[in-house]
C-alpha cells in the first residue's frame, strides 16, 4: 500500500512531498547560517570536485554530475494498524522521499514527515545500493530529520551546505530527488521568493522558507535544493497546488534552519523550542499583534492579552509577527525576556519566562 501524502491547507493543497508524509503548521527559524559545516568533527569536508564547484557557477549538467552521488532516496515502512489480509497477518504502508548525505559518518538529512511513524527506514544511494538506516532524531516543528547508515558506499560524498541567508530572488536553483520514486531526477528554476512562512507537521510556523518554481512533486520531500555553485541552500518540503501536482510553487526549508536543527538532533536526538503561547499577526501600525493568548501559557502567566501589540523584545524593536517568532525561537526554554507592549494607547512592559513548545 502507498500512503497518500497530500494535505489540505486553506484553499490550496500543501503537498507533503513524500508518498507517506504529514502536514504543516507554525514555527521559527534557527540560528544564523554559515558557509561551513557545524563542526569539523560532525560534518566531513566535501570532495575536492564539490569544493571546486562551490567556487564557480555551474551548468545544470555539471552540478548534477558533481552532486548526484550525495543525493539519496529514503524508503520508510510503517506497519499498518489494521491488517487488510483475511485472518490477520501483517500489512505495511510505504512512504518514499528523498534526502542527502550530510557527513562522512553516514548521517543523512531528510524531512521529518517522510519518516514519521516508520517502523523501518532504508536509504537507496545513487549507486543502487540500499542500506538500513536508524533515525538519529526528528523535529516536527521544522520538518527536519537525521538518519544514519552504518557505512557509506565509497561513491557517496557529503554535500556542502550553503548560506540560505544570502539567497536572493531570481537566483538559479536546482532540485535533485526521487519524485514518484523516479530516482536521480533533476529539475531547475529560480528562487521565486524568500522569507516565506510555511506550516510544519505539528502546526507551528517555519520561517524563512525559500519559494521556487523548480518542479518538485511527491517524493521530492527531504531532497536538496542547490544554488548554482552546487551548495545545498534548502531542503524541499512542500508544494502548493490546486491539483496536488506541481504548479510551480514549491517551498524549501532554509539551510540555516537545517544546520541548526541537525546539529542539535545529532547531539541529543531531540530539539526543544522556546514557547510564548500566543497567536500572532502583523499590526498595521507595526509590531506583532497578539490575536489570542492560550490559557496556561507563559504569555498568560505574564499578563499578556489578545489585542496587545508587541513592539520590542529586550529593547530591540519588533516590526512584524515574523520578527517576534524568530526572536523567540532563538531563545531557549527557561529564558526570561522583556516585552514592550502597546495596549489601548498605552505602553507597558512585561517580563516573560519562556516555556517549552508543546509537541502539537
Amino acid at each position: 500500500m502507498s500512503r497518500n501524502m497530500n494535505r489540505i491547507a486553506a484553499v490550496v493543497t500543501a503537498g507533503a512531498l513524500a508518498a507517506g508524509g504529514a502536514t504543516a503548521g507554525y514555527l521559527g527559524r534557527g540560528a544564523a547560517d554559515e558557509t561551513a559545516s557545524p563542526t569539523a568533527t560532525t560534518v566531513a569536508a566535501a570532495s575536492t570536485a564539490q569544493q571546486a564547484a562551490a567556487q564557480s557557477t555551474l551548468s545544470v549538467s555539471q552540478l548534477y554530475r558533481s552532486a548526484r552521488s550525495g543525493v539519496v532516496e529514503v524508503i520508510a515502512q510503517e506497519r499498518a494498524a489494521d491488517s487488510p489480509f483475511p485472518g490477520g497477518g501483517s500489512g505495511e504502508a510505504t512512504a518514499q522521499g528523498s534526502g542527502f548525505v550530510y557527513d562522512s559518518t553516514g548521517r543523512v538529512i531528510t524531512n521529518q514527515h517522510v519518516v514519521d511513524g516508520a517502523s523501518s527506514v532504508s536509504v537507496r544511494f545513487a549507486s543502487g545500493q540500499t542500506i538500513h538506516a536508524e533515525v538519529v532524531g526528528t523535529d516536527a516543528s521544522t520538518d527536519v530529520a537525521v538518519l544514519k547508515v552504518d557505512s557509506l558506499p565509497s561513491s557517496a560524498k557529503p554535500l556542502v551546505l550553503g548560506n540560505s541567508d544570502a539567497v536572493q530572488v531570481g537566483d538559479g536553483v536546482v532540485a535533485i530527488g526521487s519524485p514518484f520514486g523516479l530516482t536521480g531526477t533533476v529539475t531547475s528554476g529560480i528562487v521565486s521568493a524568500v522569507g516565506r512562512e510555511i506550516d510544519s507537521p505539528n502546526n507551528y510556523a517555519i520561517e524563512g522558507a525559500i519559494q521556487t518554481d523548480a518542479a518538485i512533486n511527491h517524493g521530492n520531500s527531504g531532497g536538496p535544493l542547490f544554488d548554482m555553485h552546487g551548495r545545498v541552500i534548502g531542503v524541499n518540503a512542500q508544494i502548493k497546488s490546486d491539483s496536488g501536482g506541481n504548479d510551480g510553487v514549491g517551498f524549501a526549508i532554509p539551510s540555516s534552519t537545517v544546520r541548526s536543527i541537525a546539529s542539535r538532533l545529532i547531539q541529543s536526538g531531540s530539539v526543544q523550542h522556546a514557547y510564548l503561547g500566543v497567536s500572532l499577526d502583523t499590526a498595521d501600525s507595526g509590531g506583532a499583534h497578539i490575536s489570542t493568548v492560550a490559557t496556561g501559557t507563559p504569555a498568560a502567566a505574564a499578563g499578556l492579552r489578545g489585542s496587545d501589540v508587541v513592539t520590542a523584545v529586550d529593547g530591540k524593536k519588533i516590526a512584524s509577527s515574523q520578527e517576534l517568532r524568530l526572536v523567540i525561537d532563538n531563545h531557549k526554554p527557561g529564558d526570561r525576556i522583556e516585552l514592550r507592549v502597546r495596549r489601548a494607547g498605552e505602553t507597558m512592559t512585561f517580563t516573560v519566562t519562556l516555556g517549552t513548545r508543546p509537541a502539537a
